[in-house]
């Protein structure tokens, strides 16, 4: 079982950056893999980022690349999502996300976070 938490959302002015943050409980989280989704009012969910158990390996939507950095504490048991050069169109609810798979698919996502609000200001 794994709970996480998401937090560091916020209001930003476009090009700024923000730091989310995603805490987790639980023994087993350092043998699962996170992802980071969005979903913008109206629209579905959709995949941001994901980091391996590990943190050796990562892998973005063109639509970030570039922009946004995942990274992961297995010692404080956190991942992170630092966001640069935030455009309005990343206005949307983040969550983190765990799976024991490789998939950017949100169905293979064993557990889910509450979300937090990214606001992007033109």
């Amino acid at each position: 079982q794994v709970q996480l938490v998401e937090s560091g959302g916020g209001l930003v002015q476009a090009g700024g950056s923000l730091r989310l943050s995603c805490a987790a409980s639980g023994r087993t989280f350092s043998y699962y893999n996170i992802g980071w989704f969005r979903q913008a009012p109206g629209e579905e969910r959709d995949f941001v980022a994901r980091i391996s158990w590990s943190g050796g390996s990562t892998y973005y939507a063109d639509s970030v690349k570039g922009r946004f950095t995942i990274s992961r504490d297995n010692a404080k048991i956190t991942v992170y999502l630092q966001m640069n050069s935030l455009k309005p169109e990343d206005t949307a609810v983040y969550y983190c996300a765990a799976t024991r798979s490789q998939s950017t698919s949100e169905s293979r996502y064993d557990y889910w976070g509450q979300g937090t609000q990214v606001t992007v200001s033109s």
